[in-house]
């Protein structure tokens, strides 16, 4: 069975790009928009900027053996004075603050996972988490939101601390470190949890259920997001998101538009100070309200590192 401190460790890493992984990022804009080059690694340069930042689309958790970096990743990294991710990791690597935000990840008014769903659906959703040593009791009082990242086999919480399983964000965490580089957060964590409060509980429980049946099938949506990140196909990820049915239709304004116009100012005032890398989630990159689309609306030049 899983300990209470590596749930805490693997919870915070899905606290960081939660919502990337069910969000649409391709509505209909009056923004002119042209398909994205296949690329994970991004440049920015533009007025005020004396030396490039660099952008980086991660993915929240993937297989070992897929875990790469595209060419000039390390470069970018070592020309960068500072890192920066959706939420300082430093504070997402604090087990003392993780456990202090448990209270906030908790649905309110008492109510319990068995409240939301059906008896059937309730054993499907048990004995799911029963094989990945994840017991309902530790569960059934947090957002629902929340749990969908563990929906699928693949995404066992002990994966990372075997080596099973990488988090880009994890990763770059450490590489920042080891080059005593300062690291910094677009967002903070309080702000990123009070999110899941706008989706309705009972549609983030439905999310979960049809999550974890998808992943009992032959059309795992984990497998082809892989492969699509594998290729560095931003513009695939986003369609294929789009594409499914999803419960948190209505809410991707407040979820992921704002959140990338929100951004915008703040990286390029950070790229005028110093060279910058920023990794973020890769679906907050394509689309015409991605961030690199905003970007370049706001003036700045951003390429592709090939």
């Amino acid at each position: 069975m899983i300990k209470l401190k590596d749930f805490c460790q693997y919870l915070s890493i899905v606290l960081v790009l939660i919502f990337i992984s069910g969000c649409k990022t391709n509505k209909p804009s009056e923004l002119v928009y042209k398909p994205l080059e296949h690329a994970l690694l991004w440049q920015i340069n533009g007025p005020g900027i004396s030396k490039p930042s660099y952008l980086y689309g991660t993915i929240h958790i993937i297989g070992a053996n897929d875990y790469f970096l595209p060419k000039g990743t390390m470069a970018a990294i070592e020309a960068s004075k500072k890192v920066v991710f959706e939420i300082d990791m430093n504070e997402m690597t604090d087990i003392s603050k993780i456990m202090g935000l448990m209270k906030k990840v908790m649905m309110k008014d008492g109510k319990t996972l068995k409240d939301l769903i059906s008896n059937e659906e309730y054993t499907i959703v048990s004995d799911h988490f029963k094989k990945m040593g994840l017991p309902i009791f530790m569960l059934e009082r947090m957002q629902p939101m929340l749990l969908t990242v563990f929906a699928y086999g693949d995404m066992d919480p002990s994966g990372l601390k075997s080596g099973h399983m990488k988090s880009y964000e994890m990763e770059f965490f450490e590489l920042s470190k080891s080059a005593s580089k300062t690291t910094g957060g677009l967002e903070s964590i309080d702000f990123q949890i009070g999110l899941f409060d706008e989706i309705p509980y009972e549609n983030q429980a439905k999310m979960l259920v049809e999550a974890i049946k998808s992943s009992d099938t032959n059309d795992d949506g984990f497998k082809k997001m892989t492969e699509m990140y594998v290729s560095q196909n931003i513009d695939a990820m986003v369609e294929m998101i789009s594409q499914e049915e999803n419960e948190i239709a209505g809410y991707e304004d407040k979820l992921l538009y704002q959140r990338n116009k929100n951004w915008i100012p703040l990286i390029i005032e950070a790229a005028k100070k110093e060279e910058t890398f920023f990794a973020v989630g890769a679906g907050h990159l394509g689309g015409p309200i991605g961030v690199i689309h905003l970007l370049r609306r706001a003036g700045m030049k951003v390429t592709p590192v090939k």
